[in-house]
């Protein structure tokens, strides 16, 4: 089937309805590597961690799961939900525009594996990523490849598990060789323009943004009728280094290691303009902090910083 672009359309101003307002759930930058890779920390130490940041949720990257058995997914929901908080995001990175036919195949069949797990962990949105920005691939090509799997593979499955497929503005993900694919504001903004579905909408990253070479509060109003999920995030190069020596380092495998996520509400994002347009739009989903890689202690102050921001712009209703 051919994709063509349609009319965006104003979903609900309320992604979320168990939410009443946002509610702020927590991802470990500081300790990705030792769970996914090193595997020096279970997941379960994590969990059992977080508690003392006061969120509301945890944010479940597909790297931190042993396993997708059932059991053990139920295992881990339980685990959080015993401790008074629930999984509302599950964050994995697919390749939808690789050049290569089985490759992609491949990345659409794991991407159903993790909207399956997101379900069974109860999580209400799955991320979804246009994929690698390789060299071979035409800005159209890339395109029709993101939208028709998006459309004719991957929803019609968000239909059945009752779950929202979240399209990212993205940077890179730490285990990729290229950029996004679509990073810049203007192939992003096509494919979500050329996708209109209940079950689709944007997860907005004020961070990817400015190292797109965008502009952040530019992007949310462009497309802030499709947000349904945030990352909260500031971003910060290395002290003699500049954005144009991320672009120049296109082709290395991993993240830059230049670039740095830092403390929120201490780098270059305007969170009060960012939360007055969320308001603006009624915006009740989740908003989940990309931070820690300095220790719990900053994760602490970012959250702290996004409870006084919500408490002024969504307070609390008796």
């Amino acid at each position: 089937m051919p994709w063509k672009a349609v009319k965006m359309s104003n979903p609900s101003s309320c992604p979320e309805p168990r939410l009443r307002r946002p509610a702020i759930s927590a991802f470990p930058k500081c300790y990705i590597d030792d769970i996914s890779v090193r595997k020096t920390m279970r997941l379960e130490e994590w969990i059992d961690m977080s508690v003392a940041l006061q969120a509301e949720g945890l944010e479940m990257y597909s790297r931190f799961l042993e396993s997708f058995d059932p059991d053990y997914l139920g295992r881990i929901r339980r685990r959080v939900e015993s401790l008074g908080m629930v999984i509302p995001m599950f964050c994995c990175s697919p390749d939808l525009c690789h050049p290569d036919d089985e490759v992609r195949r491949r990345e659409i069949g794991q991407q159903k594996e993790h909207m399956r797990a997101a379900a069974e962990l109860g999580c209400s949105t799955c991320r979804v990523l246009s994929g690698q920005r390789n060299p071979e691939l035409t800005v159209e090509r890339g395109v029709q490849r993101v939208v028709s799997a998006i459309r004719e593979e991957l929803l019609p499955l968000a239909h059945e598990l009752g779950i929202t497929l979240a399209m990212e503005n993205h940077y890179k993900d730490g285990y990729w060789q290229y950029p996004e694919f679509a990073q810049k504001k203007e192939v992003f903004v096509t494919i979500v323009r050329a996708i209109e579905d209940q079950r689709f909408g944007v997860q907005y990253d004020p961070s990817n943004a400015i190292v797109a070479g965008d502009d952040p509060i530019g992007l949310l109003l462009e497309i802030k009728d499709r947000v349904v999920s945030m990352h909260a995030s500031d971003r910060f190069l290395l002290p003699g280094h500049s954005l144009a020596e991320l672009a120049a380092a296109e082709g290395n495998l991993g993240y830059s290691p230049i670039l740095r996520h830092g403390e929120v509400g201490q780098g270059l994002n305007d969170y009060e303009r960012i939360f007055a347009i969320l308001k603006e739009i009624n915006y009740c989903g989740w908003i989940s902090i990309e931070d820690g890689e300095n220790g719990m202690e900053e994760m602490a102050r970012s959250i702290g910083f996004l409870q006084d921001l919500r408490e002024r712009y969504f307070p609390a209703v008796a």
